[in-house]
């Protein structure tokens, strides 16, 4: 499987998927025009790498902002995240938030507390 790497714009974030480390990331602003096409691509891959995965799968998400589409696209992943969870596979969710950016903060804790999936909250600052 190739890994992915998509370049951040002023719409869309970074995105990488590092498949033999078992590392997903995503970086920076998220309001695509069309967030279901944008985040299909990266969903069908996480979902052909758990024929194989890694013992270990860790999922980095460092949002500067991000639009309700996206976020029903992230929807989509987390319930996905949390049915392999469940299925005994070892996640680690690391949710990145800049200290006075409570939207963010909020938003992963919501997700936290909707899916029952462990995150951990990291709190940055983007440059």
């Amino acid at each position: 499987m190739e890994d992915i790497r998509i370049e951040k714009s002023e719409r869309t974030p970074f995105v990488s998927a590092d498949f033999s480390a078992g590392t997903f990331s995503f970086e920076g602003r998220s309001l695509p025009e069309d967030p279901a096409n944008f985040y299909r691509k990266i969903y069908e891959s996480l979902v052909s790498y758990y024929r194989e995965p890694c013992d270990v799968t860790t999922f980095n998400f460092k949002f500067e902002y991000i639009n309700s589409g996206s976020v029903k696209s992230l929807l989509d992943f987390f319930t996905f995240i949390r049915k392999k969870f469940n299925e005994g596979y070892k996640c680690i969710v690391n949710w990145h938030y800049e200290e006075d950016d409570k939207n963010i903060l909020e938003l992963g804790q919501y997700f936290s507390s909707l899916f029952k999936i462990p995150f951990n909250f990291v709190e940055t600052s983007f440059d």
